[in-house]
């Protein structure tokens, strides 16, 4: 939603320039982006500055954000908990759940340290992985390219596990643009059933998997009812299979007033970060180990969910549902 409003305003100031005086500075950027064309496929080019940068400390208030491998109590404390390593001699594939309308939780924990990432997990060096498309909108793509964010396709994330040194950690957001349409609070519905991609790579390299789960991060908007089957969740399954976007139809808060609008809630996000399920290296797996791996990633995915939902207020007879 908001990435959208912003690649508009990019595309305008891009393409608005070559009818003023300044029209080189058009020319010149697209000679830079045409010689940059492959950087979010290596890596990206993330800064420390960017990620210390203190508007995130702004944000995470906002919500506010906390990370750990053992959730908090329901209260507004920036503390980070961990219960289990992550070894800097290893790789690491981390699966991140649900997405919710922004990934709230997935960008600032992973992108800024203003939960101390680093503090948290040393000598581990995050990246996480986006849609495609948004690096291939002017200026924008290098806001995000300097904030550790990369394509979200093999080759970037085989150029990441393969990096010179270890402790590089993979991160993609399992179940991308078509998660969103089942953003709301109270849903605990994944799209994972069918998505392996990640077993696979995780198997070819020997990375080890990480499931992670954010709490609250589907709290943060309400949706217009859009259940399975209806005219409209169909129509947005059909702009999301052409376009490959979701446009959810949600509300908020204002900025002024918590009523409505289009701010997220001011509602807690936590981000609990499971232990490391270890991956014997097998340049070709078959579909059997793939399986095999994908099952034991969701049964501990599940167990990282049912550890934790009761501090959250979730009820006992809630369970995650993949799909």
């Amino acid at each position: 939603m908001y990435q959208c409003g912003l690649s508009f305003i990019c595309i305008g100031v891009f393409v608005g320039l070559l009818f003023t005086k300044f029209w080189l500075l058009t020319v010149l950027y697209a000679f830079w982006w045409f010689l940059d064309r492959d950087k979010p496929r290596q890596g990206g080019r993330p800064k420390e500055f960017f990620r210390r940068w203190v508007i995130w400390k702004y944000m995470k208030d906002y919500f506010p954000v906390s990370t750990g491998t053992q959730a908090l109590v329901w209260l507004l404390s920036l503390q980070l908990i961990k219960t289990a390593e992550l070894d800097p001699s290893g790789n690491y594939i981390a699966g991140f759940h649900p997405h919710g309308v922004l990934a709230v939780g997935a960008f600032l924990n992973l992108c800024t340290e203003s939960t101390g990432f680093s503090l948290l997990f040393p000598g581990i060096q995050p990246h996480l992985m986006m849609l495609n498309l948004w690096f291939r909108i002017p200026f924008l793509r290098d806001c995000i390219l300097i904030s550790g964010l990369v394509t979200a396709d093999k080759e970037s994330a085989a150029h990441i596990l393969n990096k010179k040194g270890n402790g590089n950690l993979a991160a993609i957001v399992i179940g991308g643009t078509k998660e969103i349409l089942d953003a709301r609070p109270g849903s605990y519905r994944l799209v994972l059933r069918k998505r392996k991609g990640f077993i696979r790579l995780a198997l070819t390299h020997g990375a080890s998997l990480v499931p992670i789960f954010s709490f609250g991060e589907n709290d943060l908007f309400h949706q217009v009812q859009n259940f399975s089957g209806s005219w409209l969740r169909r129509v947005q399954n059909q702009l999301q299979e052409i376009i490959g976007l979701s446009f959810p139809l949600l509300y908020g808060r204002g900025i002024f007033q918590s009523s409505f609008g289009l701010m997220p809630y001011r509602h807690p996000v936590t981000t609990i970060v499971g232990k490391p399920i270890k991956v014997q290296k097998t340049l070709q797996p078959t579909e059997e180990e793939v399986n095999r791996l994908h099952q034991h990633y969701m049964e501990e995915l599940c167990s990282l969910f049912e550890a934790h939902k009761l501090k959250f207020n979730i009820p006992a007879d809630q369970h995650l549902e993949f799909c």
